[in-house]
């Protein structure tokens, strides 16, 4: 009887709310918010239509002319829909979901699809339930995809291993859609049954599968989308994006901090093409969001090279949302939410105003106060305590034994065999490097020697090491090497520029070694200090020095990597 009437109080509340909805579209009753003689972005017509756009309940009820109890005039300015980032990990950022939300609400931003395999990496279905609280009725709609490579290949260690059993339960949650990019396509190609079963499973669900396959050509591309997989994030040339989009794929156009493709994929911003196109930034680090902002520095880039503003907007909102049948968003249209972006122009793309919901979340100056979720104390706790190390003395890094060279690659991630060491060469730029196991205290240490980073003192680590974030060090010396990996140990995580025993710059990075309980604006100014003092200390200036430390260890990445059992040969899954 309670679960009756449960269910006649919610049908009853619902019913009242599409009563006023209708009441007001209709013109019998009040809107709660009209802007007044607006310009808006059709995305059905393609076209700028006028009228007053009136909003109830958090809901566009109608365009013509309306009257509301707050009227806002937005003569001369061109109202947008919010928009969509189709494919990110929040964990990038460094920061919590809160400061992150902060972050991007003035750039326009209002849904975001989210990835957590950074920290389910680190805490498995803990990490994933962690950020699903994390973002619990924040101001931008996070929805999330996920996680289908944990770790990312069986080279690796990370804290869990995610089997689609595992991940079976979170496709009932209502800010799920699907699984998250499939990284491990050569395990599709080669039809390996624990691949394919999370494809399967998903399907199951009738939830979407996202792709990660760059340069993926031919029958082992079609074997790839045969399988199940609809969209791809990975195209850096417009062939490879011709390619997949012939064969169905939807592509998501790239810019992020580490990977920007966005020029090169402008040729696909055309009526031919940007149908099946929309932005994302995958990652994004804290300078970049303040600095050069969210998902509207790829609609000015756009614009600014020629391509058409509607089509734009279209790509930045309307196309995402249908891609992931989030059918209420993505437009200005009567039943959509009252998400909207108010600029003042395309070419400027001044962003003066933010509504979410119907509410006005930016005003041109700073973001309305939001509340910031609670998390289960279990789950808090847990993400604050997620490294179990023995401490480390120089002797752990002292293996004299020829190991691989690891040759980076300028202005790229991949890297090249450079033959073997079994010394480190300041002169000849030949340093070492350790991969260390940091969630189940296992002492494994794997060790190789990298070239092209530049360092000539002391040692730097990181616990941001796509994707399974063990502890990641490079160094001059073992000695500087241990003190900095401790001390990585000592912070619950971070980033450490260490020089002769003495911390000489740190990110402190305590939720799960991989993001700050800090503000964007601190951390920002605390990774910029720290990239500072690895400079002084000989990091080419021409890289990224923790970035690029953190992908020295994803195998799956040409042409050698180092894990925490030694070297491995990407192509060959082979150690060397």
């Amino acid at each position: 009887m309670a679960t009756a009437e449960s269910y006649t109080g919610k049908i009853n509340r619902k019913l009242n709310k599409k009563l006023r909805i209708v009441e007001v579209a209709a013109g019998r009753q009040k809107a709660d918010l009209v802007l007044k003689n607006a310009a808006y972005v059709n995305v059905f017509s393609n076209e700028i239509c006028h009228g007053d756009i009136a909003v109830a309940e958090g809901l566009i009820v109608g365009m013509g002319s309306y009257s509301g109890e707050q009227e806002v005039d937005v003569a001369g300015k061109i109202v947008l829909p919010g928009f969509l980032d189709a494919h990110i990990h929040l964990e990038s950022a460094m920061v919590t979901p809160h400061e992150f939300v902060k972050a991007v609400l003035p750039h326009g931003t209002t849904t975001v699809i989210c990835d957590p395999h950074e920290i389910a990496n680190v805490m498995g279905t803990d990490g994933i339930e962690y950020m699903l609280q994390a973002t619990e009725g924040l101001p931008v709609d996070v929805r999330f995809m996920l996680p289908s490579c944990v770790p990312a290949t069986p080279m690796d260690e990370s804290g869990a291993i995610l089997d689609y059993r595992t991940i079976d339960s979170f496709y009932d949650h209502p800010r799920v859609q699907g699984l998250a990019e499939m990284m491990n396509y050569p395990g599709v190609i080669a039809a390996d049954p624990q691949v394919l079963e999370k494809i399967v499973a998903a399907q199951a669900h009738h939830k979407k599968i996202d792709g990660h396959a760059p340069d993926l050509v031919d029958n082992d591309l079609n074997a790839y989308i045969a399988a199940g997989v609809y969209s791809d994030h990975e195209c850096h040339d417009p062939a490879d994006a011709i390619a997949k989009l012939e064969r169905g794929q939807f592509i998501m156009i790239r810019e992020g901090t580490a990977a920007r493709n966005l020029e090169a994929m402008l040729p696909l911003l055309t009526p031919q093409y940007a149908d099946r196109c929309m932005f994302c930034c995958d990652d994004k680090h804290p300078s970049d969001l303040l600095e050069k902002g969210h998902i509207d520095y790829n609609i000015r880039e756009a614009i600014r090279h020629g391509v058409d503003p509607i089509l734009t907007i279209k790509v930045a909102c309307h196309h995402a949302a249908r891609y992931y049948l989030l059918n209420n968003r993505g437009a200005i249209a009567p039943g959509y939410l009252a998400d909207f972006v108010i600029i003042d122009n395309f070419q400027d793309f001044h962003i003066e105003k933010v509504y979410k919901k119907g509410v006005e979340m930016f005003d041109g100056q700073t973001v309305r106060d939001f509340s910031v979720p609670t998390i289960d104390p279990y789950l808090a706790r847990k993400a604050h305590s997620t490294f179990h190390v023995a401490r480390l003395s120089a002797q752990d890094f002292a293996e004299r034994r020829p190991r691989g060279i690891i040759g980076m690659v300028p202005g790229e991630i991949v890297t090249v065999d450079q033959g073997y060491s079994d010394r480190i060469d300041v002169e000849w730029d030949i340093l070492k490097i350790a991969v260390i196991e940091r969630h189940k205290n296992t002492h494994h240490i794997g060790i190789g020697y990298l070239q092209g980073y530049g360092l000539k003192s002391g040692a730097i680590a990181t616990s941001v090491s796509h994707d399974s974030h063990n502890i990641i060090v490079v160094g001059t010396n073992e000695e500087d090497m241990a003190a900095a990996a401790n001390r990585i140990v000592e912070n619950q995580g971070g980033i450490v520029v260490m020089d002769k025993g003495e911390v000489k710059g740190e990110v402190i990075l305590s939720i799960a070694g991989i993001i700050s309980d800090d503000t964007l604006e601190n951390v920002n100014r605390d990774l910029e200090d720290a990239k500072e003092a690895a400079f002084a200390l000989g990091v080419s200036r021409g890289i990224d020095p923790f970035m690029t430390l953190s992908f020295m260890s994803l195998p799956v990445i040409p042409t050698l990597r180092l894990t925490t059992r030694g070297v491995i040969d990407v192509m060959t899954q082979q150690y060397i």
